[in-house]
């Protein structure tokens, strides 16, 4: 048979006190883990969000970036429709810029700024205060020419403008690119330029916009804001 046994009232007290307390640990101690789990998260996040690319450091980013981030098509899209592009892997720290800044949201709101009819369509800037901004959140540097892969300025070849800054050794603006419109081709930006991939859908739409109003800078009257996704 089982012996119940009675307790004094102190000591029933007691295991009362007890019992209660450790069952209100456990909760704390998995909302603590928790809280300190997002704390940590959000210290990466914000590590992450204040790099700055520069001269110095841009080129070893991308080389580390490029093993881990393989893809090569995207997505132009525009109100005239849609412009698909593959960008090539043998010219990696192009491809790996775009996308990056296509991960990084910057070409959304940004224009094709320079449209010079029959020739090139060039993207990637706005007279915005607000994608300024994003230059400076991203950071300040240009990117080598890589010409000696064998790519040429065919037609529907979108390539790298070199910056505006005394630029002897042409180094790409990495914020802007340009497709090439001319149907002869511009095999004359070969040894300067970097193509970097080509329209592989959708050149329909960037003859249109090679064809719209513009104004003495060959700016568009009316803007050609893009929009730009990564299709794989």
């Amino acid at each position: 048979m089982f012996k119940i046994f009675k307790l004094h009232p102190i000591n029933l007290l007691i295991w009362i006190v007890i019992i209660l307390i450790s069952c209100q640990d456990t909760p704390k101690t998995k909302n603590n883990n928790k809280n300190k789990a997002i704390e940590n998260k959000q210290k990466v996040k914000s590590v992450a969000d204040q790099f700055v690319l520069s001269d110095e450091n841009a080129i070893p980013f991308f080389f580390e970036y490029n093993k881990k981030n393989k893809e090569n098509k995207v997505r132009i899209e525009t109100r005239f429709g849609n412009i698909d592009l593959l960008l090539f892997n043998e010219t990696p720290y192009h491809r790996s810029n775009f996308i990056y800044l296509t991960k990084k949201k910057y070409f959304d709101g940004t224009s094709f700024h320079r449209v010079v009819r029959d020739f090139i369509i060039q993207g990637g800037n706005s007279d915005s205060y607000e994608i300024s901004k994003r230059r400076k959140k991203i950071g300040r540097y240009l990117l080598p020419p890589d010409t000696k892969k064998g790519f040429k300025h065919h037609r529907g070849v979108i390539s790298i403008p070199s910056s505006d800054i005394d630029n002897p050794y042409k180094l790409a603006s990495p914020y802007e690119f340009f497709i090439v419109v001319d149907i002869n081709g511009a095999y004359h930006l070969d040894e300067n330029y970097t193509p970097f991939g080509k329209v592989i859908n959708g050149m329909e739409v960037v003859d249109l916009i090679s064809n719209i109003e513009t104004d003495r800078r060959e700016w568009p009257i009316d803007n050609v804001k893009i929009k730009v996704k990564i299709l794989n």
